[in-house]
């Protein structure tokens, strides 16, 4: 070999090295990259818990890890809705990959507002998604909102059958709901009257806007006596079920309500498992961290729903439940 060609192979040679070196450092560099996520909440960190858990534990098997690999950001409202564009704008100017919404349609449209360019994902909270205009169709939502929706408001009519099939007694139901919340309303004035003339029961419906609210319509209820009470899912009925519980326990009211109710004490819920409905949120942000548009992921269903009877309640308020009910339940607290 020539002292020329010598020089040439060395040069080469360098050159080999000095792109394994590059192609090295890139490949750290990407294994290095720490992916922002904004999780933004209409409640507060004790009643996200076990759902945040849920969702953390499946990240983790899609090999995100706290610390290492992604952050997430929490925002609380704790049930003030005067706070959600706030906390969403937060979220923004950090400058997060993608916000995970856990609430209803004012906390969604927040977060829209907030952004038209990160991509949001739906826990489910909300009433129908099309419907609202959040999103073009679910098989095509066509913008940058995906995720989950619970359509809740088409629980009602189920509700209120196994509240009579648990009662068959009860003639009267007493409603209790947020009207400042789109989902209440709607199941308040179209499908509630619908599914009550169908279970031959008469259903009124009690407005709740503020704390103060609820001692002023207990106060209505003990002079209106129904015989059951259902309430309504909101931030404002999550963040006082233990006084709706105790209500309904002192007046000795067979109740149903959203999943969280029947675990303050209420007599029965019916609704979406939300740590499933968690745990499949994992898998939209996986999804989107590695290159897929919200635009393309088609927005899913609840695949589980849990019916749940505190038999505890009922040997309180003097209730038997007919084993024909137990039956179907998914759980029953003894």
């Amino acid at each position: 070999m020539t002292l020329v060609n010598g020089h040439k192979w060395v040069a080469i040679l360098a050159l080999g090295v000095m792109l394994l070196a590059l192609t090295c450092l890139a490949e750290a560099q990407q294994a290095k990259k720490v992916f922002r996520l904004g999780y933004l909440s209409s409640a507060d960190p004790v009643t996200d818990s076990a759902y945040i858990e849920a969702f953390r534990k499946r990240l983790r098997e899609f090999g995100y890890i706290e610390g290492q690999n992604i952050a997430i950001e929490y925002r609380y409202s704790e049930n003030e809705r005067v706070r959600y564009p706030e906390l969403a704008a937060e979220l923004v100017r950090l400058k997060v990959d993608v916000i995970v919404v856990a609430g209803g349609n004012p906390t969604i449209k927040a977060a829209m507002n907030a952004t038209k360019t990160i991509p949001i994902v739906m826990t489910g909270g909300g009433i129908d998604p099309v419907v609202s205009g959040l999103i073009e169709s679910l098989g095509h939502p066509g913008g940058y909102v995906t995720g989950l929706t619970n359509l809740s408001r088409e629980l009602g009519g189920k509700r209120l059958e196994l509240l009579k099939e648990a009662v068959p007694k009860i003639t009267r139901v007493a409603v209790l709901y947020d009207p400042a919340i789109p989902g209440p309303i709607r199941e308040v004035k179209e499908e509630l009257p619908v599914a009550a003339r169908a279970l031959k029961l008469t259903v009124r419906s009690w407005e709740i806007r503020t704390v103060d609210g609820f001692d002023k319509v207990f106060a209505a209820l003990n002079k209106d006596r129904p015989d059951g009470l259902y309430a309504l899912e909101s931030a404002l009925m999550r963040a006082n079920q233990k006084r709706i519980v105790e209500f309904a326990l002192k007046s000795r009211l067979p109740s149903i309500g959203y999943r969280e109710y029947v675990n303050a004490g209420g007599l029965m819920s019916y609704g979406a498992d939300l740590a499933d409905s968690y745990r499949r949120v994992a898998y939209y942000v996986d999804k989107i961290l590695k290159g897929a548009k919200p635009a393309d992921l088609p927005v899913e269903q609840p695949m589980r729903f849990e019916f749940a009877v505190n038999l505890k309640t009922a040997q309180q308020i003097g209730v038997t439940i007919p084993q024909s009910v137990l039956y179907r339940a998914d759980r029953v607290i003894k």
